[in-house]
């Protein structure tokens, strides 16, 4: 009995460990199962975050794409609209510019002078101070407006074509002549400068190369090489800001007769407008072709030469044009020696040591005190 007892005992021992075993499994699998739980809950959570801002995603995209649609069907249907003759023409005016060939003849074959306006002269003219070469200056601003207005037989008084189709520039250049033109109220400025009717010539004469989708064909070659006809057989005196240094370093001029320098101010060389005029006249014979390189003060003085009986050609960035032509990379890049307000970086020029250039400076009116 007492063994039987006992083994009872033994028995229910085991049992109650068993229990135990089995209460404490029980417990860690509630815990495991409350912590799957938490987890499935959380990726639930995550999940649900996801599928809100992939919807989000997918809202906005259809929204771009609607955009995009609406912008495509606007543009492809713009040309139609503009030539639509209910259309009331008098609404819009677009300058009537004469192509770059045009402008070359006149000054080739007729020996034209011109005077480009572009972002400098306007600002110049409606008092906006845009260009770190050339501080606002009134008497610029009336001479300017002046050469503007003016009608002298043997002057080409010359605008950017950034008025209606850029389809000749490269995608980048079409956008920066977008945004400036949508800038305020350039436009508005323009129109209201500009002469309803009059006979215009192209200012981009001088830019015949980066901004064209043509660059990587033999086009820019042959507009440089039409663009030498102006200086071929001719003394040249150039009138430059100090660090312009026109044909140095390349063989832009290589077909003039004679070369001559007068060097202006680096920047805002209307400061010493007076003496450049009165050098420039000085120095001048009969035949005398001036290149003038120095920023919205240079169609000033073509003006006023022009005026004295000479041909005088505002020339502006030609010579870095003919740079980025040579480097062949389709984009503006450094010029060595040469300032270069387009370029980051570049608008301190090294000094130059070139005898040639040197010896063909007859005057140098950077100072105060007039030289030469």
């Amino acid at each position: 009995m007492e063994e039987m007892i006992m083994k009872l005992e033994h028995k229910l021992t085991c049992l109650e460990e068993q229990i135990t075993t089995l209460q404490e499994e029980n417990l860690s699998n509630k815990k495991s199962s409350d912590a799957m739980l938490k987890a499935v809950r959380e990726l639930y959570e995550i999940n649900r975050q996801m599928m809100i801002q992939l919807s989000k995603v997918v809202e906005d995209q259809t929204a771009l794409d609607l955009k995009a649609g609406v912008a495509r069907a606007r543009c492809d249907n713009l040309p139609f609209e503009l030539l639509d003759p209910a259309l009331k023409r008098e609404a819009y005016c677009f300058p009537v510019i004469r192509d770059t060939e045009e402008t070359l003849r006149e000054i080739i074959d007729n020996r034209k002078s011109i005077a480009r306006f572009g972002d400098g002269e306007f600002s110049q003219i409606v008092k906006l101070d845009r260009h770190k070469f050339q501080k606002l200056d009134e008497r610029l601003s009336e001479r300017l407006k002046e050469v503007l207005y003016s009608h002298h037989p043997d002057m080409l008084i010359a605008i950017a074509n950034n008025y209606g189709t850029l389809q000749d520039f490269t995608e980048a250049a079409s956008d920066a002549v977008r945004i400036y033109m949508a800038n305020g109220n350039t436009r508005e400025q323009h129109m209201n400068l500009l002469e309803r009717g009059r006979v215009y010539y192209d200012a981009y004469v001088s830019r015949p190369y980066v901004m064209y989708k043509d660059y990587m064909t033999d086009a820019p070659k042959k507009r440089f090489e039409r663009l030498k006809d102006i200086w071929r057989g001719r003394s040249v005196i150039i009138v430059e800001g100090a660090q312009t240094r026109m044909g140095t370093g390349n063989d832009l001029l290589e077909d003039a007769r004679e070369i001559k320098r007068i060097l202006a101010p680096a920047t805002s060389s209307f400061d010493r407008y007076d003496d450049i005029l009165k050098t420039s006249l000085k120095y001048a014979e009969k035949d005398t072709l001036f290149l003038i390189a120095m920023g919205p003060a240079a169609g000033v003085l073509a003006y006023d030469l022009t005026v004295k009986g000479f041909q005088a050609v505002d020339i502006g960035h030609l010579d870095l044009e003919y740079e980025w032509f040579l480097a062949g990379k389709g984009e503006r890049v450094k010029v060595p020696y040469k300032y270069n307000n387009e370029v980051a970086g570049d608008d301190v020029a090294e000094e130059l040591l070139d005898p040639v250039y040197q010896g063909q400076i007859i005057a140098d009116l950077q100072e105060s005190c007039l030289q030469g």
